[in-house]
Parts: structure tokens; sequence; C-alpha cells
């Protein structure tokens, strides 16, 4: 019983992962849209893809 819960308990948290690993997905797919259309600004599309992949982690149980 013990052992079954665990495994139920592993499965949760990797679904959960997986949540995480496609909101990052998500931040970079969006910053390479953007800098795309419009180049110059890079750097600071840049900084703001780092802030969202930082929040997105945070999230991450």
């Amino acid at each position: 019983m013990l052992e079954g819960a665990k495994s139920i308990g592993a499965g949760a948290a990797t679904i959960a992962s997986a949540g995480a690993a496609v909101g990052i997905g998500n931040v970079f797919s969006s910053l390479i849209h953007s800098v795309a259309r419009n180049p110059s600004l890079a750097k600071q599309l840049f900084g703001y893809a780092i802030l969202g992949f930082a929040l997105t982690e945070a999230i991450d149980p």
C-alpha cells in the first residue's frame, strides 16, 4: 500500500514538472518569435525571457 502511494506521488510530481517544462518552452518560443520580428530589441527581450524562465521555475513544486 505504501509503495503504491509513493508511486502515485512520484507520478504526480513528474506531471507537475512537465507543466513547468511546457511553460519554459513557451517563454523561449516567444523570445525567438519576438527577436525575429524586431532584432533591435533582442537584449531587452532576453532579459524579459530570463525573468519569465525564473518565475516559471519558481512555481514548479
